[in-house]
C-alpha cells in the first residue's frame, strides 16, 4: 500500500497516562493509505494497545506492538484483510514473546491489541484482550468486540450478574493477549447487534459503513470510568472530534484516572453535496 497525508475519515485520538502517577502504558497509532498506484481505494487503519507487566515492560510491548503491526499493515496490499491482520498480530505476539524471554527486565510483559481497518467503506477488526470497539449509528452506540477477561466468561456462564461485573476483584484478569507463551487466538467476531452469534458476528467482518458512524477504539482506562451511555453521549454532544476525544478523556480523570486513558475516533463523512465538490478536501473533510 502507499501511505497518504490524508485520511478519508475524520480522524482523532488522545492518550493520558491518568491521575495514578503510573506511565503511559497505552500507545496507539493511525495510519492511512492507498491499496496501490492502480487502485486507489482508501484506507484508515488504527491500533490500541495497552501494556502488561511492570517496570515499564508494559510500554515496551504496547509499542512493539503498535510498531510491529502498523509496519504489516503498510507493507501488505491490503486484499486479504482478516489474514493480513492475523498475521501481523500473531507475528507481533512471537516478537514480545521473544523479548520477554530473552531479558528479565522485560520478563513477563505482555499487550492488549484492538484494530480497525476501513478499506474503502468496509470495516474490518481484529483484536486481542480487553480494550475494546463500538460502533455509533444513528442513536445506538454498540460494542463490536468481545473482552477476552475472566469476567466476560464468568457472565456468559453466569457465575456472576452483568452488573456486579464492575466492580468485581478480577475485573483485570486477561484472558488473552499479545506476548503470552501460548500463540494468542486473535479474535474476529464482530457483533454489530447484541443477539448476534458467533457465526454471524464473524460473517459481519466487511461490513459497509454508513455516513456519520463512528467507530471508537479505546483502553480500559476509559471503560473502567465511563459507562457506555455516557460515553455516547459525550462523543455526540461534542462539537467535533478533537473535542469528543479530550472530553471523554476529560471525564475519565474526573472520575478518578486510575488508569491509562487513550480514544481513537473515526468517522465517516457526510455524503458531499454537489455544490460542494468545487470546496478541496480540507474544507470538506472539517465540514467548512
Amino acid at each position: 500500500m502507499i501511505r497518504t497525508q490524508r485520511a478519508h475519515l475524520h480522524v482523532a485520538a488522545l492518550s493520558h497516562a491518568g491521575m495514578s502517577g503510573k506511565n503511559n502504558e497505552d500507545r496507539f497509532s493511525v495510519l492511512s493509505h492507498v491499496l496501490s498506484k492502480e487502485d486507489s481505494t482508501p484506507s484508515v487503519f488504527a491500533v490500541l494497545c495497552d501494556g502488561i507487566g511492570g517496570h515499564h515492560a508494559g510500554e515496551i510491548a504496547a509499542e512493539q506492538a503498535v510498531e510491529h503491526i502498523g509496519a504489516a499493515i503498510s507493507k501488505s496490499n491490503g486484499r486479504a484483510p482478516l489474514e493480513i491482520l492475523e498475521e501481523a498480530l500473531q507475528s507481533a505476539s512471537e516478537a514480545i514473546t521473544h523479548q520477554s524471554a530473552s531479558s528479565d527486565e522485560h520478563s513477563g510483559m505482555g499487550s492488549t491489541c484492538a484494530s480497525a481497518w476501513v478499506i474503502g467503506d468496509k470495516l474490518y477488526i481484529a483484536y486481542v484482550g480487553d480494550s475494546r470497539i463500538y460502533l455509533l449509528r444513528g442513536d445506538k452506540m454498540q460494542q463490536l468486540t468481545n473482552d477476552h477477561t475472566w469476567i466476560q466468561e464468568a457472565v456468559e456462564k453466569k457465575i456472576i450478574k452483568p452488573e456486579e461485573a464492575h466492580d468485581h476483584p478480577n475485573v483485570h484478569i486477561i484472558r488473552r493477549y499479545l506476548g503470552s507463551l501460548k500463540l494468542p487466538e486473535v479474535d474476529f467476531r464482530m457483533k454489530l447487534s447484541d443477539s448476534d452469534n458467533s457465526v454471524v458476528s464473524m460473517k459481519n467482518q466487511g461490513s459497509v459503513l454508513q455516513p456519520q458512524d463512528i467507530i471508537l477504539l479505546c483502553s480500559d482506562g476509559l471503560t473502567d470510568m465511563v459507562w457506555a451511555d455516557e460515553i455516547q453521549a459525550i462523543i455526540r454532544a461534542a462539537g467535533n472530534f478533537k473535542s469528543a476525544a479530550q472530553n471523554l478523556v476529560a471525564k475519565a480523570n474526573e472520575r478518578g484516572g486510575h488508569d491509562n486513558i487513550t480514544v481513537i475516533l473515526l468517522g465517516v463523512p457526510k455524503p458531499r453535496p454537489e455544490s460542494e465538490k468545487k470546496k478541496g478536501i480540507v474544507e470538506w473533510l472539517m465540514g467548512e
